[in-house]
């Protein structure tokens, strides 16, 4: 017997009237759509075959993941050399998905991560993809997450606070945007990115308040005609720069500046009803990370439309059919999960398919988490502004404020000063 609130897998004969009707007019779109939908009707039946013989297809495959996460860490495959200026983001990916899993590494690997960390950290500040590369605000916030998430004084330490203000400033545009590295390319991203790492780090609000003058009027304008992000202004909305965008507001408690019926509206209509997982824009395929990208974005969206001052009573995406695709359709049983059925696993999607799973279940209440399946696919939660564990969130936080009297002086400082001329 199942009680009124347990969540139920759907019907999937009931599902296929869902599916792409291309009304005979067949385009490329519709083509990789029904190829795509073919690829997880095959998951959705053979689960339907098995699933009484086979508990273990309603369960997340935890120690395979582990196992997946834990070797993937100690020494990554030839064929991620391409990710080489990537080499925080590897770590910061295995990271948290361990934490989502309850899963972690010994303080003798954890100090090994840490070494490594500081070993790319730029010595004009921020971190760069690897030793010896130059600082990018991307694997700065995979570096910083990183660090928090472990969480020791060592971690904290290997963040230098002054020399990273100072190369945010560097990146730093007079309208409030953000380069992604000195000379480098502008967009949301950028933008989120130093918001993330300032507000994890503690910034005195002097500090925060010359750095992000503008900024929140600068994403406001990256907002579309149909309610979503694009990377800068003018350019087509998508899930990734979505979030960016909305969690970049609500950082700086500027989220009324966009419009969030509009915003709310556009994601909510990206989850697929047929796979129940997430697109990342219009006429696109479902694609696993997007669970976190366009799963996060509606609660903090929500969030912002009730003035954050109660707990959510209703999250409004099928938090049902999301965990579904991921469960079914999305795990390799080696460990890793995917973007969607017939893909290999990495790094990129076990992270952010296994956060959207949390979101999922725990966007509602953290005290009752909403979980499709067997008790064991309870992940712990995760934060949805910044994606690390609250407690990560909260230890930073918590221990910055100590540092704010010895690291900054005043907000007008040399460490601000010296940099914050460049906007002039």
């Amino acid at each position: 017997m199942y009680s009124e609130d347990e969540l139920l897998f759907r019907n999937f004969q009931q599902l296929k009237s869902y599916k792409l009707d291309d009304e005979k007019s067949s385009t490329t779109t519709s083509r990789e759509q029904q190829k795509t939908e073919t690829s997880v009707e095959k998951c959705f039946d053979r689960f339907e075959e098995l699933q009484s013989s086979h508990p273990r297809l309603t369960q997340f495959f935890r120690l395979e993941h582990q196992y997946y996460l834990d070797a993937m860490l100690r020494r990554l495959p030839s064929n991620y050399e391409c990710l080489d200026s990537s080499r925080p983001w590897c770590v910061y990916w295995i990271l948290q998905a361990a934490q989502l899993l309850s899963f972690n590494f010994d303080d003798e690997t954890l100090d090994r991560v840490v070494q490594f960390l500081s070993k790319c950290r730029a010595p004009t500040g921020g971190f760069g993809g690897g030793p010896g590369q130059f600082a990018h605000l991307a694997p700065t916030y995979a570096a910083v997450n990183s660090l928090c998430i472990i969480g020791t004084k060592n971690a904290y330490r290997a963040i230098d606070r002054p020399t990273l203000v100072q190369f945010l400033f560097s990146v730093r545009q007079p309208d409030g945007s953000f380069r992604l590295h000195v000379d480098g390319e502008t967009d949301v991203r950028g933008a989120y990115c130093a918001i993330s790492c300032a507000k994890l780090l503690n910034l005195p609000e002097l500090v925060m308040k010359e750095l992000f003058t503008g900024t929140g009027d600068w994403i406001a304008k990256c907002q579309t005609y149909e309610g979503g992000f694009g990377g800068a202004p003018e350019l087509e909305a998508h899930g990734g720069y979505t979030f960016c965008g909305i969690a970049g507001l609500a950082l700086l408690n500027e989220a009324h500046k966009c419009n969030k019926k509009a915003l709310l509206h556009w994601t909510l209509l990206r989850q697929m009803s047929y796979e129940g997982g997430f697109q990342g824009r219009t006429n696109k395929l479902v694609d696993g990370c997007y669970s976190f990208w366009v799963g996060a974005t509606i609660p903090i969206t929500q969030a912002t439309l009730s003035g954050g001052d109660k707990e959510m009573e209703h999250t409004l995406f099928d938090v049902e059919a999301l965990q579904e695709y991921i469960l079914i359709c999305c795990q390799k049983q080696n460990g890793g999960l995917i973007d969607k059925p017939g893909k290999p696993q990495d790094l990129y999607h076990t992270c952010y398919t296994l956060s959207g799973v949390s979101i999922a279940q725990h966007s509602e209440s953290a005290s009752c988490p909403q979980v499709l399946g067997d008790t064991i696919n309870e992940l712990l939660p995760t934060h949805p502004l910044f994606n690390i564990p609250p407690k990560s969130v909260a230890a930073a936080i918590s221990h910055f404020n100590n540092s704010n009297d010895t690291d900054f002086a005043s907000p007008s400082d040399s460490t601000c000063r010296g940099v914050s001329e460049q906007d002039s």
